[in-house]
């Protein structure tokens, strides 16, 4: 599908902002907040959605705390996040309302995103904030995260959100402006307009040296391989007027990076591949993973080994006879009832259990790398 008519069919856009976007003079850049909103407001009425994914609250913090520098500590950061989330807000608040845009704000974890029913749960509340014509504000809540389960840089949660949202098409506005193939200030760097294979410009990206930012191009690129392997196509643009309707109707900004071709996961398999933390590890024998490959169910005959603690519907990795992980399910049985039928045929499994047989780890539960 060409670019043209992958824009004409965006209904659903995230649209992520990072902390050096917002910074402006030593204070956070209202006007670039002001023409955001007239941008959007403006695709409102093109009666298309809009999810912002901002960074900013540390900044934020640093700005209103009159801070000489970003904070150290982990410790540090969650005290002046926890004031720049609220100041961050107001100002997203009282701009926005100037053109009637209700603003909401969404806080997420990745620890709280790989739990199944919590992911669902952001998943409709974002979607009720949609439906009521509110346009979300989401962030790394960095109040309660730690270094261990934080996302890293909010590259990463607008490129998850774009999935968990089922959104058309992620825009991650860049100091950068677009994907170069070397240092954007040097004069022989090229700006690559399109892209349609991450890997391959993946060597021309640097990680960020910004005051603020966390992340860089590599981490932009990064999150776009997460959206494009489910269908997203993502620009990565510059922070200029009205960039949001420029890229909407078509015109040359940043690099456009085309969707994979590949079949669409389902919202459930996408969590599954991405975002779910196994339990436990059930290694499986070569035919197993051969009619795994082949889009069947993993059946207790497969099994060769179980190891871990896990109850009925955990996540599990399926390991190949090579010690590889090959895949993620949802069990539906316990490791102890595993224990007891593995290698068994389904007669011999419901002689053992006393119930009806049933596949170890259900296809529609399953995804194999």
């Amino acid at each position: 599908m060409e670019k043209e008519e992958l824009l004409k069919n965006v209904k659903r856009i995230v649209v992520k902002i990072g902390s050096q976007l917002l910074e402006k003079n030593g204070s956070i850049d209202t006007q670039f907040i002001k023409d955001l909103s007239k941008n959007i407001k403006e695709l409102l009425h093109q009666d298309k959605e809009v999810i912002i994914v901002s960074s900013g609250a540390v900044l934020a913090g640093v700005k209103k705390l009159r801070l000489s520098q970003k904070p150290k500590s982990i410790t540090e950061k969650q005290a002046v996040a926890a004031v720049g989330q609220a100041y961050l807000m107001q100002i997203y608040d009282r701009v926005f309302s100037e053109d009637n845009i209700p603003v909401g704000q969404v806080l997420l974890t990745i620890e709280g995103l790989r739990e199944r029913k919590r992911y669902i749960l952001a998943q409709n509340t974002l979607n009720k904030l949609l439906d009521m014509s509110v346009v979300p504000v989401v962030n790394e809540n960095d109040t309660i995260a730690i270094e261990e389960i934080v996302f890293g840089d909010n590259d990463f949660l607008a490129a998850h959100v774009a999935v968990l949202t089922g959104a058309d098409l992620l825009i991650i506005l860049s100091t950068a402006g677009g994907v170069y193939t070397g240092d954007p200030s040097e004069k022989n760097a090229q700006l690559l307009k399109e892209i349609k294979d991450v890997d391959s410009v993946i060597e021309y990206a640097k990680a960020s040296t910004s005051k603020f930012g966390t992340g860089g191009m590599r981490s932009k690129l990064e999150a776009a391989k997460i959206a494009t392997g489910h269908r997203i196509p993502v620009v990565i643009a510059p922070k200029e007027k009205n960039i949001l309707l420029d890229i909407l109707s078509g015109k040359e900004k940043g690099s456009f990076i085309y969707p994979e071709k590949r079949k669409k996961l389902s919202r459930k398999k996408s969590w599954l591949k991405l975002l779910s933390a196994p339990k436990g590890r059930i290694v499986i024998d070569r035919g197993a993973e051969e009619a795994l490959k082949k889009g069947k169910s993993l059946l207790p005959a497969g099994i060769k080994q179980v190891e871990g603690i896990f109850s009925k519907n955990d996540v599990v990795a399926i390991i190949n006879e090579d010690n590889k992980i090959i895949g993620k399910g949802t069990v539906n049985y316990s490791y102890k009832e595993l224990e007891q039928i593995k290698g068994k045929k389904s007669k011999e499994v419901e002689k053992i259990l006393g119930r009806k047989f049933t596949e170890a780890v259900h296809r529609d539960n399953l995804v194999v790398y």
